[in-house]
């Protein structure tokens, strides 16, 4: 199972109290579930508004995994 990085900014990375971490998954589905058990709601939260990238690209939650992937949670910003 490839080994790939998920990286969180701005309210997912404060909703799961880290930056980034790692876990084994085969697609952007499966990661982001496991993210979602390891967080909490407060996170589910957030990944409901968020977009997710995979490798600097538009992510679908069924785009296959390889060990080295990127995977990054961006919640809307907000401003003023």
């Amino acid at each position: 199972m490839p080994t790939v990085t998920i990286r969180l900014f701005a309210g997912a990375r404060e909703a799961a109290g880290v930056g980034s971490t790692q876990t084994e998954a085969s697609s952007v589905a499966e990661a982001l579930d496991w993210a979602k058990a390891s967080f909490g709601e407060g996170f589910s939260a957030v990944l409901a508004a968020s977009r997710v990238w995979l490798n600097g690209e538009p992510a679908v939650g069924e785009s296959q995994l390889s060990t080295g992937d990127e995977i990054a949670v961006l919640p809307p910003v907000s401003g003023g």
